[in-house]
């Protein structure tokens, strides 16, 4: 069980600074483990893992230390992406120090992280779709109280939201790091 609430981001296997991710949503057990997990799978398969530190959580409580909902595991595993090690926590005002980006999966997300952010740490919080604008949409929507095609939109919206994230790290933050 992941417990990185209190845990600093880890160190990096080959001393190459870290990006530190946040992926948030409303309880942590759909949208954001599902984006942490397509997340960590690109990285992976672009041989960049090993340059991200990787979390997500919820801007409310309801499922602490809960893994993610049983529908968005298999509809990830389907994809080849595995989020059973991954248990819901809430975000808090200390990730805004700890990780570069806070991630939101909707609008109200993100004012939520707007307004536990400090002014200093205020511009670290973005739209998750920001990073598709192809798509044409603000808000991952939640798929909790609909049917099985809800979650396979999901992925198909964070496959396209984190293949553009992973782009833009790379001509910007990546490159700066000088990777």
């Amino acid at each position: 069980m992941k417990d990185s609430q209190n845990a600093p981001p880890e160190k990096p296997q080959n001393g190459a600074p870290t990006i530190n991710l946040l992926f948030v949503c409303t309880g942590n057990i759909c949208r954001s483990p599902t984006a942490e997990g397509v997340f960590r799978a690109r990285a992976g398969m672009a041989g960049l893992a090993h340059r991200f530190t990787l979390d997500s959580a919820g801007t409310h409580g309801y499922h602490i230390g809960e893994p993610p909902d049983p529908r968005s595991c298999e509809a990830a595993l389907r994809r080849g992406v595995d989020l059973s090690a991954q248990r819901a926590r809430k975000v808090t005002a200390q990730d805004f120090s700890r990780f570069d980006l806070l991630l939101a999966m909707d609008r109200g997300h993100l004012r939520a992280l707007q307004a536990l952010a400090t002014p200093d740490h205020a511009d670290r919080a973005y739209l998750f779709l920001r990073f598709a604008p192809r798509l044409g949409l603000k808000d991952v929507p939640d798929p909790y109280n609909g049917g099985p095609d809800g979650f396979e939109q999901v992925l198909d919206l964070i496959e396209a939201a984190s293949d553009g994230l992973l782009d833009h790290l790379r001509r910007t933050r990546l490159k700066a790091l000088d990777y």
